[in-house]
């Protein structure tokens, strides 16, 4: 299994700025056995990305779960330090699809974390209050997404954040950074403003 691997956009982004990016996803909003596996998922759900395309092919779908059934395994953190140690990449970005869905699968990401202090983790989540007094290790970097049912948690002058645009001119007027094709903008590592933006598709 690979547990590691890297969508379109990542390659993209990789290309772009001469890095190794990587991600790690698990089923979007329900795996197959009907277990949660983005709890706080609001309006997103109708539009999500990874409940379509090349995410449902029934090549890949089973890869989905079997990464999901191996995050709630007590193999996990060690499973993850080995395809860390084999494939060497610089940023991973941790769900494409689906979301830190307990504090202690977020736990299990926080120690492998700590265990790659030379790698860089980033995430996107609807897991807002999941994650907003914590204290995160220096690689590792939290996207709130403004599409979740704790949306009202974000606080836009303190929080990095993201906005869904239906348009490129509405997205820069609204004073947002693109992160639609070139994903690392999202993250604190090459983006300094708290906004992010993305284009809906």
């Amino acid at each position: 299994m690979n547990i590691l691997t890297q969508n379109s956009k990542l390659k993209k982004t990789s290309k772009h700025f001469g890095v190794k990016v990587l991600n790690f996803g698990i089923p979007a909003y329900r795996s197959a056995t009907g277990k949660v596996t983005c709890p706080f998922a609001g309006d997103c759900v109708k539009f999500c990305y990874a409940k379509k395309g090349a995410y449902i092919w029934s090549n890949v779908k089973p890869a989905f779960e079997k990464r999901f059934e191996l995050t709630r395994s007590d193999k996990f953190i060690n499973k993850m330090n080995a395809e860390i140690t084999i494939k060497e990449p610089d940023y991973v970005r941790i769900h494409d699809s689906g979301d830190f869905y307990s504090p202690e699968y977020l736990q299990k990401w926080l120690a492998v974390a700590i265990h790659n202090p030379h790698v860089r983790f980033y995430a996107y989540t609807n897991s807002i209050q999941m994650l907003k007094d914590i204290e995160l290790p220096d690689n590792f970097d939290i996207i709130f997404s403004d599409s979740g049912k704790q949306k009202h948690l974000i606080d836009e002058k303190k929080d990095r954040h993201t906005r869904i645009f239906h348009s490129h001119n509405d997205l820069l007027s609204a004073g947002y950074v693109d992160a639609s094709n070139h994903d690392l903008y999202a993250t604190k590592w090459f983006n300094r403003s708290l906004r992010v933006g993305l284009l809906k598709h």
